[in-house]
């Protein structure tokens, strides 16, 4: 996980380019530049075609401030956040409390590149370490967002999280994103995986099915992503047409899976 972390940064920085972007991520630049100094100078290093990860990115904020509007109240557990500047860019009211989980040396690095904030906790550790949970307050609402995280956990340690999750909290939503089973057992050959020496280790062909995993779960809806009318409506042209035509691809069009989950 902690190899992705510029690719994805870098979609949202140059999104952030375009007359009018999809996300408007003002905090994406400077963590890019100082993770990659000269990230725009190489080959490809302008390319809108990363704009996918941009609409995943809008999705689970949207989903976000829907759910902080109707409980104020809530904790926000983001999981492997990454270098995301999520809190800034929804802007929750003070009576909410934040909380960003990914690997320690990602924690420093996020501590490097991005500003402190009142009621924001920045917790480094392995995400299938389930101590971080006791650092939680409990009997609140809470908001879980995964995203860009499921694919690379073992689906053991994926139930593990989730059901730990809703045995610790009175109610609360959890988004993530999934892929296919087909492209987890072809991750190994995936080349932009292979670039950044990782793999997928899990995948779900229907991932409605994981509110199967704990009684009180269950799936609520999902978002489109490769054929995202945001996506598809403000791209520019070149990127538009390499969607629309990845999108004919049998399979492509929903090989990455945006869902959410209430308890």
């Amino acid at each position: 996980m902690q190899k992705t972390l510029s690719p994805v940064l870098r979609a949202k920085t140059l999104d952030n380019r375009l007359p009018d972007p999809i996300l408007g991520d003002d905090h994406a630049e400077q963590a890019m530049r100082r993770l990659d100094p000269d990230y725009d100078n190489r080959a490809f290093g302008t390319s809108q075609l990363g704009l996918v990860a941009v609409v995943r990115a809008k999705a689970h904020d949207d989903w976000a401030r829907s759910f902080l509007a109707d409980h104020p109240d809530a904790a926000v557990l983001h999981l492997g956040c990454g270098l995301d500047a999520r809190v800034y860019r929804t802007d929750p009211p003070a009576t909410v409390d934040w909380y960003d989980l990914d690997y320690p040396a990602v924690i420093e690095l996020r501590r490097q590149c991005l500003p402190p904030r009142e009621h924001h906790t920045l917790i480094g550790s392995s995400v299938t370490d389930l101590t971080w949970l006791e650092r939680l307050p409990r009997g609140r609402p809470v908001l879980v967002i995964a995203e860009g995280l499921v694919p690379y956990l073992t689906e053991p340690d994926l139930r593990r999280l989730l059901t730990s999750v809703v045995d610790a909290f009175p109610t609360g939503q959890i988004q993530l994103d999934t892929v296919p089973v087909w492209a987890w057992r072809t991750s190994k050959w995936d080349p932009t995986l292979r670039r950044y020496g990782t793999r997928f280790r899990c995948g779900f062909n229907d991932p409605a099915t994981l509110a199967d995993w704990h009684p009180r779960l269950r799936y609520v809806d999902e978002a489109p992503m490769y054929d995202a009318p945001v996506l598809l409506a403000k791209a520019p042209a070149r990127t538009r047409r390499m969607y629309r035509l990845l999108n004919l691809v049998p399979g492509m069009k929903r090989s990455t899976r945006i869902v959410r989950f209430r308890f």
